[in-house]
Parts: C-alpha cells; sequence; structure tokens
C-alpha cells in the first residue's frame, strides 16, 4: 500500500490543521494507521493511531485532549485533526499503516511496514 500525506504547514501557536493520509492501491481496511513525527534533532516519536478495525484510538500523552485520529472508509483516507498546536508540535509528520501489527506494539515506529512521505509542521509562537 502506498500512502501519502498531506495538509502540513505553518500556523501560529493555539491554531488547527488537519493532516490527511490518504492510501492507494489497496483499501486500509484491515490496517492499523500511526502518525508518528520527527523534529530536527530527535527521534521520531509515536504522536496517534488508530486500530486495524478502526475501533480504538491511541494518543501520545502530549497530544491527549488536542489531537484526534478518525478514519473514513469511504475516502479511503485517515485523518489527524491538531487543534490547540503549540510551538513544540513542529515536526515532519509521518502516516504508516501496517496490517500485522499487535495492539502492544501500536506505538512503536519501527512494527510498521509502510509509510508515507512526511509533511511538515510549524507552529510559531
Amino acid at each position: 500500500v502506498q500512502l501519502q500525506a498531506s495538509g502540513g504547514g505553518l500556523v501560529q501557536a493555539g491554531g488547527s490543521l488537519r493532516l490527511s493520509c490518504s492510501a492507494s492501491g489497496r483499501t486500509f481496511r484491515g490496517y492499523a494507521v500511526g502518525w508518528f513525527r520527527q523534529a530536527p534533532g530527535k527521534e521520531r516519536e509515536f504522536v496517534a493511531a488508530i486500530s486495524r478495525t478502526g475501533g480504538y484510538t491511541y494518543y501520545a500523552t502530549s497530544v491527549k485532549g488536542r489531537f484526534t485520529i478518525s478514519g473514513d472508509n469511504a475516502k479511503n483516507t485517515v485523518y489527524l485533526q491538531m487543534n490547540s498546536l503549540k510551538p513544540e508540535d513542529t515536526a515532519l509528520y509521518y502516516c504508516a499503516a501496517d496490517n500485522r501489527i499487535l495492539t502492544s506494539s501500536i506505538r512503536d515506529y519501527e512494527q510498521y511496514d509502510y509509510w508515507g512521505q512526511g509533511t511538515l509542521v510549524t507552529v510559531s509562537s
């Protein structure tokens, strides 16, 4: 499956952005989809994920209550709605997918087989 991430941009602190992760080649059905981010000089970190069934969502502590992950099967797209953005949210955001990942590993970026190219989010103070 090929993934395309989009929706990044420059926003002021307190603002919102919605990232999209679109799949081509096959449907997202049966795939867990995760969002990860990497800031300059830092390790890639988990942001949010939606389970293979679509019934469960998971969030990093730093974004819980501000970010929401959701899926639209008709559009074969997973979204990351980001509200109340902070300068520390500035990073390159990646979406990833996998159809064999276990729930216990859903926060581990090394467990995902398919990756999008990344979309840059910059939050100014």
